[in-house]
């Protein structure tokens, strides 16, 4: 039996800060067609670069954090039950409508169960990412409301370097990002 993890090609793909600046720019013309959000959750910590950058394009004041955990064991497995380590009241996101921001949807696990407490708190919610992997994705049918690219490899972002390359096999000389 294939793993969600086993899906697709194993590579790896170093994004710089010039695709950032595309990757932004792509999606918020996307964002701002389905009108003005009264929040925004960054889901840490892949979420909060891209949450910021889009928080300034978008002029989104209402900035949140949430913090999800999928404690893994041999026996849960990606069934594991999350822990949020830190998530908004609920008074902050009633009635508004909200813009979760992750920098990647691998399996969809953290995007959509943040969606879920978004909603039951009251929130309209929409989730965003940098990069779509679908191939990953644990579930067939839902996808982000927004995101900038569809992947199949591993995303390595300009703010990561120093931590995504490690044991990548590209040794001690860093790109040129």
């Amino acid at each position: 039996m294939m793993r969600p993890d086993d899906r697709g090609p194993r590579r790896t793909d170093l994004i710089t800060w010039d695709e950032v600046d595309k990757l932004v720019d792509a999606l918020v013309p996307q964002i701002q067609a389905m009108g003005s959000f009264g929040a925004m959750v960054m889901i840490t910590r892949g979420g909060v670069i891209p949450g910021g950058l889009l928080a300034e394009a978008l002029d989104i004041q209402h900035m949140l954090t949430a913090a999800v955990d999928f404690p893994s064991t041999e026996a849960s497995g990606m069934m594991a039950w999350p822990t949020f380590l830190q998530f908004p009241d609920p008074a902050l996101m009633r009635g508004r409508r909200t813009l979760i921001v992750d920098d990647v949807w691998g399996s969809g696990r953290t995007s959509i169960t943040v969606r879920e407490r978004v909603s039951s708190a009251g929130g309209r919610p929409y989730n965003c990412v940098f990069h779509f992997n679908p191939y990953r994705s644990l579930f067939s049918n839902i996808k982000p409301d927004f995101y900038g690219d569809v992947t199949d490899a591993y995303v390595v972002y300009p703010w990561e370097v120093d931590r995504g390359l490690r044991g990548m096999g590209f040794g001690e000389a860093q790109p040129d990002i």
